[in-house]
């Protein structure tokens, strides 16, 4: 982690290693935290050469264990990463504490210490976690997960006026204190749309689940194609519990006026009794459907077992690649999705994908299993603390330094908090490969290639 304008990268994958290297991740939790909006744990990277690991009790049936700093060491600067280390979501939290710890091993000083707090993954033990947060010092608070616990924690910490450095995707809860490290849908399609648009791509279509993430993917559509010229065509929801929704893309294909145009236009020949006509029915044989598509690309924003259900649909109801192209969002961020033919030349706007590769290897080194998708963001977040914590005379946490126009560079690309609190990310432009992707347009290095807009 870095400040773009200041400190050094975090090392990056050799040229010789590729995206394919990427590895599969914790879909169904990846999913729930997006559209909100096991294994036991493995123990923590070591921590005595860099910074501190203060334990606090994980739950009732958890050993405090408290890690102490080395002698000569004052004015402990005091960070709280509250994260879900109990409960449905556990090996997700424990994960994203890694992840965290990680970035302790490789960036901070010894006087920094991070004091990790279960929240449960609930508003109620977001608050208590907080509460003890801010009454062991913690002069910032990174996480926690859920848009509910965001605002469970806000009011209380902006009281004693710590920052709120959170990882969840809603931005009603950003803002006042709290700054937010989620990817956001409209910068992933506003990214995503930019670049169709730069390939000739006019005319959009939209297949969202009837869900708040999918209505605040459909309008980050509908502003995207404003902002870039182009029309948005179509717009259809599928209900995200059913198993089955065939019905809802065989109306969106318009299949069934296009198998009947294809219907008549056979009869119509088979009436003809000339060699033009004999040739023309001919070619028709090859056909399921007659008449063109009024969409160039369809946004489909999902991921994980719900995206491999949707997708071999679309081909089935005979909206096929390359004529029509998919677009995605960071839920298609998983090498694994390109055994699924239909997604083979997808786009989709996510970080770049080599540091993250090179975390994943060393996070499997270590913890004997490759991280979830999170991880990278947990560390980032955890990075950037360790960073500001290097401030002469003590950390700067403050408004201005987490605003720092120059912003940040980590494993999931370059960074920084608009004054509302909503991050703005340097994203590349991914297309979809069999087991692996392909970047097709590269991420931004600075922010000055980067658009900057408030919005």
């Amino acid at each position: 982690m870095s400040s773009t304008g200041k400190m050094p990268l975090p090392p990056r994958l050799p040229e010789s290693h590729t995206a394919q290297d990427v590895p599969l991740q914790d879909e169904k939790v990846f999913e729930e935290v997006y559209e909100e909006d096991m294994e036991e744990p493995s123990p923590p990277v070591p921590s005595a050469a860099r910074g501190v690991t203060e334990s606090e009790p994980l739950s009732p049936s958890l050993e405090e264990v408290h890690l102490i700093p080395p002698p000569g060491v004052h004015d402990l600067i005091r960070v709280a990463i509250l994260l879900p280390l109990s409960g449905p979501h556990a090996a997700l939290g424990n994960a994203m504490l890694h992840g965290a710890e990680m970035a302790l091993f490789d960036l901070a000083e010894k006087n920094f210490s991070l004091l990790p707090l279960d929240t449960t993954g609930t508003p109620a033990g977001a608050r208590r976690a907080a509460a003890r947060a801010l009454s062991n010092g913690a002069e910032l608070i990174l996480g926690p997960l859920y848009s509910a616990s965001v605002a469970a924690v806000a009011s209380k910490a902006r009281e004693k006026g710590v920052p709120v450095v959170a990882f969840s995707t809603d931005r009603s809860v950003a803002g006042n204190g709290v700054f937010l490290m989620g990817f956001l849908p409209r910068d992933e399609i506003e990214r995503a749309v930019a670049f169709a648009r730069s390939r000739g791509l006019l005319r959009f279509a939209a297949l969202v689940p009837d869900t708040a993430y999918g209505r605040r993917a459909a309008t980050a559509l509908r502003e995207a194609v404003a902002r870039h010229g182009g029309q948005v065509v179509k717009v259809a929801s599928f209900p995200p519990g059913s198993p089955d929704i065939s019905a809802v893309v065989r109306h969106f294909a318009d299949y069934d006026q296009r198998r009947a145009s294809l219907e008549e236009q056979r009869e119509a020949l088979e009436k003809r009794d000339d060699e033009v006509s004999r040739q023309a029915l001919k070619r028709l044989e090859k056909l399921d459907t007659l008449g063109e598509l009024p969409f160039d690309a369809v946004l489909l924003p999902a991921g994980g077992d719900r995206l491999r259900t949707i997708a071999p649909l679309l081909p089935f109801f005979d909206i096929d690649m390359p004529k029509v192209r998919l677009l995605g969002t960071t839920q298609w961020d998983n090498a694994s999705l390109g055994t699924e033919p239909a997604l083979v030349g997808g786009w989709f706007a996510a970080s770049p994908p080599r540091a993250r590769a090179d975390f994943s290897k060393k996070f499997k080194d270590i913890y004997g299993r490759y991280p979830p998708r999170l991880a990278t963001m947990a560390y980032d977040a955890a990075a950037l603390a360790a960073v500001l914590a290097r401030a002469p005379g003590g950390g700067d946490f403050s408004y201005s330094a987490l605003t720092a126009a120059n912003g940040f560079a980590g494993l999931d690309g370059i960074f920084r908090f608009k004054s509302n609190g909503v991050a703005e990310r340097g994203l590349a432009v991914l297309e979809m490969r069999r087991n692996h992707f392909r970047v097709i347009s590269p991420a931004p290095e600075f922010f000055e290639q980067a658009s900057g807009k408030e919005e």
